[in-house]
C-alpha cells in the first residue's frame, strides 16, 4: 500500500511538472535565432521598400505557434511627414490586443511619437493610435524588444512601450 501511495505521488508530481513545462513553452518571446529565421530583410510601406534592421527586430509566438514580429526600418528615403511617424514594421499572424484597440493578422507600419503608439496599414493610413507609456526604471533600454509581462507582453522602443496581448 505504501509503495502504491508513493507511485501516485510521483505520478502527480510528474504530471504537474509536464504541465508547467508545456505552459512555459507555449507562448514566448522569440530568441534572436528564431527572429533571424522569420524576419524580412525589407518591408514595403507607403510605396517604398525600406531595409529592415534585423538587430532591432523582435518577435513573439502564441501557444498555437503563430508569430508576431516587430522591427525597426531605415526610413531615410521617406518623406519627412511619413518618416516622423513611421519607425518600423509589425507583421502578425495572430490578433493582437492593445489597451484601446485590436489589430487583425496582417502587415503594418508603426511608430512611437508624442506619447502615442500609432499603427498604420501599408498605405500609410492610421488604423490604431493609443497612448504609450514610459518606463523610467528600465535598466538597459534597447531600440526595440518584446518583454513578457504576465499573460501579456510589452513592446518597447527605448523606454516607451505599449502592452500587447497575443490572442
Amino acid at each position: 500500500m505504501n509503495w502504491n501511495l508513493n507511485c501516485n505521488r510521483q505520478l502527480v508530481w510528474l504530471v504537474v511538472m509536464v504541465a508547467v513545462g508545456l505552459s512555459a513553452a507555449s507562448a514566448q518571446v522569440l530568441t534572436a535565432d528564431q527572429v533571424k529565421k522569420a524576419a524580412p530583410t525589407s518591408f514595403f510601406f507607403a510605396g517604398q521598400n525600406a531595409a529592415a534592421q534585423l538587430r532591432n527586430t523582435a518577435g513573439l509566438k502564441n501557444s498555437a505557434g503563430k508569430l508576431a514580429l516587430a522591427g525597426l526600418v531605415d526610413t531615410s528615403g521617406y518623406a519627412t511627414a511619413i518618416a516622423e511617424k513611421y519607425q518600423g514594421f509589425l507583421i502578425t499572424e495572430i490578433k493582437l490586443s492593445f489597451d484601446g484597440g485590436t489589430l487583425d493578422p496582417g502587415a503594418y507600419g508603426f511608430g512611437f511619437k508624442d506619447g502615442k503608439f500609432t499603427v498604420m496599414n501599408v498605405a500609410g493610413t492610421d488604423v490604431l493610435s493609443i497612448a504609450s507609456q514610459n518606463d523610467d526604471k528600465l535598466q538597459h533600454p534597447v531600440p526595440l524588444k518584446f518583454e513578457k509581462d504576465g499573460a501579456q507582453y510589452r513592446l518597447y522602443a527605448g523606454r516607451k512601450y505599449v502592452v500587447v496581448k497575443a490572442d
